[in-house]
């Protein structure tokens, strides 16, 4: 099943993006390569618990399993030892990264209280945006009476822009609302 974002951006945001920023061949054009979400419950995730319900939590939302981090080094001021499980990471790619992209832009940020659009200083140089999430129930996955606490995540999502230009447009020309 294509998805409906995937058929937004190959017949109007493509040429529009071409005429846009003046680019002759159509693999110049930016697209959204992967999106990364990820959550660091720091020494919570000792927790079984915890961690298995952020695992279900991620599973739900994006629809894909995620794989849980481990620290690489102990570091005793913060009573971190090594292999430490300290939260977890999805990576979205192809069908199921549209899918996840239109459920944020249509469904999940209206819901938002106060929403008034994204900030623009969430790109980096290159083109990728950053954004983080206070909390889990904007969801629709996510049942109000099966969370116990309140943990937000950061969404990271990785163009093929070069500039902030490039990817602030590619963005708007798939429907994100920013505030500007």
């Amino acid at each position: 099943m294509i998805q409906r974002l995937k058929t937004l951006y190959t017949e109007t945001a493509v040429p529009t993006l071409a005429n846009e920023l003046g680019y002759k061949n159509c693999h110049e054009i930016p697209k959204v390569e992967k999106i990364q979400i990820n959550r660091c419950l720091g020494l919570a995730a000792s927790n079984n618990n915890i961690l298995k319900k952020s695992i279900e939590e991620f599973t739900a939302i994006t629809g894909q399993k995620p794989v849980i981090t481990k620290s690489k080094k102990a570091i005793a001021g913060f009573k971190i030892r090594e292999e430490m499980e300290l939260g977890v990471t999805v990576t979205l790619r192809g069908e199921k990264m549209y899918a996840f992209l239109d459920k944020l832009i249509n469904i999940t940020l209206p819901q938002i209280r106060d929403f008034r659009g994204l900030s623009s200083k969430g790109f980096d140089k290159h083109g990728n945006y950053n954004l983080g999430l206070i909390e889990q129930l904007i969801f629709p996955e996510i049942e109000y009476d099966d969370v116990d606490q309140m943990r937000g995540f950061d969404i990271n999502i990785v163009t093929t822009g070069q500039t902030k230009m490039e990817g602030k447009a590619l963005l708007k020309a798939l429907g994100f609302p920013f505030n500007d």
